[in-house]
């Protein structure tokens, strides 16, 4: 599998560092977006075609596997990155 669904460890870092309350709505959901997609990729990349940075940016933020099928934990991430952008809109009530 490619990296083209992997965030870069800067890009996490830049995201983490500035506060929720510093970004728009935008900013916010595609943040959100971006993690899921991150995280699905990551677990159903095979640890063997991981690089160092991957692996270790992997175990600290928790992404890998959970014993879920890829498909279940996409699905997952979809529909709480969702709920966040609504909650963040204000849309959940």
């Amino acid at each position: 599998m490619s990296d083209a669904l992997r965030q870069s460890t800067t890009d996490k870092a830049a995201s983490n560092l500035k506060p929720d309350s510093q970004k728009s709505t935008l900013e916010q959901g595609s943040d959100k977006v971006k993690g899921a997609a991150d995280s699905v990729a990551g677990s159903a990349q095979p640890e063997g075609e991981k690089g160092v940075g991957q692996k270790a940016t992997d175990a600290t933020s928790g992404s890998g596997s959970s014993g879920k099928p890829v498909t279940e934990q996409a699905s997952d991430m979809a529909g709480n990155a969702a709920n966040t952008v609504k909650d963040t809109l204000g849309m959940n009530k």
